[in-house]
């Protein structure tokens, strides 16, 4: 018969081997728009609880990928999945922070550019070879312009941040969307382009690149100290990308537990809103409940005491009338988080 004292130590012991037990690692991937502020939300959250995540920045579409082959714990991606696709891969889905995408730049001397819904899609689209071009200069009076060639630069990978550029672009233009739509990756078109894999690589590239211009996350504009253009909204006027304007534009969002939150904000209305800003949503496997319940502790502290965090790198916290919203879900599907 075993006494309680070695049953304490056998118990004991055991706790201690499953606590350092790598299995006991949160394991997700996917999207790297809001990477620096998963990094930070993980450090703060294992310095208060102990627990720790981890998370690769592969892209949306790799961690989509990682999520269905069951790969990881939890994937990220900026591009939300209909419920119908969530249904028939057993998932489910909820929206972690709102961010922005910028149009960054490197054009020495010149510390301020103003860029209309015309011209980004003229740039996307290929259809401007020089900074000087019309298109550009008719809004930067003052500015000089150099006649050097310019280039675009885009998301190399399937990416969610360049599902909703592109979204943004083809609710501008009718044309951008007849001929190339909304897609985590395309060919682009022209020949003026050069391609990096996640944020982290476009930011690279727009540094060490002379007049180049590209779409990436203002985080990692930020970080990088990239210059970014002051952009038109819909109601004509120019944004500078700011926290405010970022939290304008995002209250205009519609997010739907019924719909499992699938929502795109795309051009939104409001003269003071930022035109590109994104949801980024978090995706879970329906039938590990358990697991579920620490992936949702982790962003329930995320959504409470990583705010400020959030905030800090030019990110939107999601207001408490939506966070209310996703508990409910999360207690309708059985994932709530342990208490």
């Amino acid at each position: 018969m075993i006494s309680i004292k070695v049953l304490k130590i056998v118990v004991a012991s055991s706790i201690l081997v499953s606590g350092l037990n790598a299995n006991d690692i949160l394991k997700g991937s996917g999207a790297s728009f809001p990477y620096s502020v998963y990094q930070k939300w993980i450090k703060a959250y294992n310095t208060d609880t102990d627990v720790k995540v981890d998370y690769i920045k592969k892209g949306s579409s790799k961690g989509i990928k990682d999520v269905k082959a069951r790969a990881v714990d939890f994937a990220g991606t900026d591009k939300p999945l209909s419920p119908k696709v969530l249904k028939q891969n057993g998932l489910y889905q909820f929206p972690g922070v709102v961010g922005a995408i910028t149009m960054g730049y490197n054009l020495p001397g010149i510390d301020s550019l103003k860029l209309s819904r015309n011209a980004i899609v003229a740039i996307a689209s290929g259809k401007v070879a020089y900074w000087d071009n019309e298109i550009i200069s008719k809004e930067n009076a003052g500015v000089k312009l150099p006649h050097e060639k310019l280039t675009f630069v885009h998301r190399a990978d399937g990416s969610g941040t360049t599902y909703n550029f592109t979204y943004y672009l083809s609710k501008v233009s009718k044309d951008w969307r007849k001929s190339f739509g909304a897609k985590k990756s395309l060919s682009w078109p022209g020949d003026h382009h050069i391609g990096g894999k996640t944020n982290s690589g476009v930011a690279a590239l727009l540094k060490q690149t002379t007049y180049s211009v590209g779409y990436i996350d203002y985080a990692d504009a930020k970080n990088n100290s990239i210059a970014m253009a002051t952009v038109e909204n819909r109601e004509g006027n120019y944004i500078v990308p700011s926290l405010k304007s970022f939290q304008i534009a995002a209250a205009k969002a519609t997010l739907d537990p019924a719909k499992d939150f699938y929502s795109i904000i795309a051009d939104p209305k409001g003269a003071d809103s930022y035109p590109m800003v994104a949801a980024t949503f978090i995706l879970v496997p329906s039938e590990k409940p358990q697991m579920n319940k620490r992936v949702t502790a982790f962003y329930d502290w995320c959504y409470t005491d990583g705010q400020e965090i959030a905030k800090s790198l030019g990110f939107v916290p999601l207001p408490a009338t939506l966070t209310t919203k996703i508990r409910a879900y999360w207690d309708t599907k059985g994932i709530t988080k342990a208490l």
